[in-house]
């Protein structure tokens, strides 16, 4: 057999594991990537709102331009710059995020890999490509 056909070592569950823990691992994996995404998707409102607050902006000047001060004036003194969130602007609740519940979120995931499995990542999805691939089958090999 091939070294492609063979998982790597850092995807081989290490002796004396048994499946609960890899499967807990696992869903402690999943958890973390579903962390991952909202982060994402934070991120994503965090650009979001800021752009808004630039076309805004921009949306002012024209309304000034095209002579209509006042609302303008109203619009550039109550939203432009506005906190989304009392006393924040979007950075900031990135930053709370990241800083609080997402760092102790990857330490605690990595320190639980580290402890129960020698610090080895996806154990699970690896156990499942091995289950699941068509052995000896180009495009199906383990590495």
């Amino acid at each position: 057999m091939s070294d492609r056909e063979n998982p790597s070592p850092e995807h081989r569950r290490p002796e004396g594991v048994d499946d609960a823990t890899v499967e807990a691992l696992g869903t402690l994996s999943e958890a973390f990537e579903t962390v991952e995404h909202a982060r994402g998707l934070l991120y994503g409102f965090h650009r979001l709102s800021g752009r808004a607050d630039l076309l805004l902006g921009d949306a002012v000047d024209q309304l000034r331009d095209a002579g209509h001060g006042e609302l303008a004036e109203r619009i550039a003194e109550e939203l432009v710059g506005r906190n989304v969130l009392d006393g924040r602007w979007t950075f900031q609740v990135v930053e709370e995020y990241d800083d609080g519940y997402h760092r102790v979120f990857a330490e605690l995931e990595a320190a639980a890999r580290e402890q129960l499995v020698g610090g080895r990542r996806h154990l699970f999805e690896a156990e499942m490509k091995e289950d699941r691939r068509t052995h000896g089958r180009e495009g199906h090999e383990a590495r």
